[in-house]
């Protein structure tokens, strides 16, 4: 008996190469820009060509993702203003909240707490 795989001879398979960050940019760049084919550009990598259909779809989504997230305009140099509200709604509820304990300590007296 030969100890041949089954199927190894009928198809070339790549191996699980695993493509650096900038090389997965530049496949998804030649395949924006219509420079090369999905199939061209797994053969030039050494990659499965599934691999290139799924760096295509995740650099979609990645951008995608990207765009929904950012606000349009030109961003402002100083603090944001929501949060610098959002920072003195805390500190306003903050002093109401001690002034409101002060109140009660007055009304009830000590000795109800303890």
């Amino acid at each position: 008996m030969d100890n041949q795989d089954s199927g190894s001879a009928s198809t070339p398979r790549h191996r699980n190469r695993l493509l650096t960050p900038q090389e997965k940019y530049e496949i998804w760049l030649q395949l924006l820009r219509s420079e090369t084919t999905m199939a061209e550009a797994a053969s030039r990598a050494g990659v499965d060509p599934a691999t290139v259909v799924k760096l295509r779809q995740v650099a979609k989504q990645g951008a995608l993702d990207a765009l929904a997230a950012s606000r349009p305009g030109a961003r402002r140099k100083g603090p944001d203003p929501e949060l610098v509200a959002a920072r003195a709604e805390v500190e306003r509820l903050g002093e109401a909240l001690k002034e409101m304990g002060v109140r009660l300590m007055l009304l009830e007296g000590k000795e109800r707490w303890g």
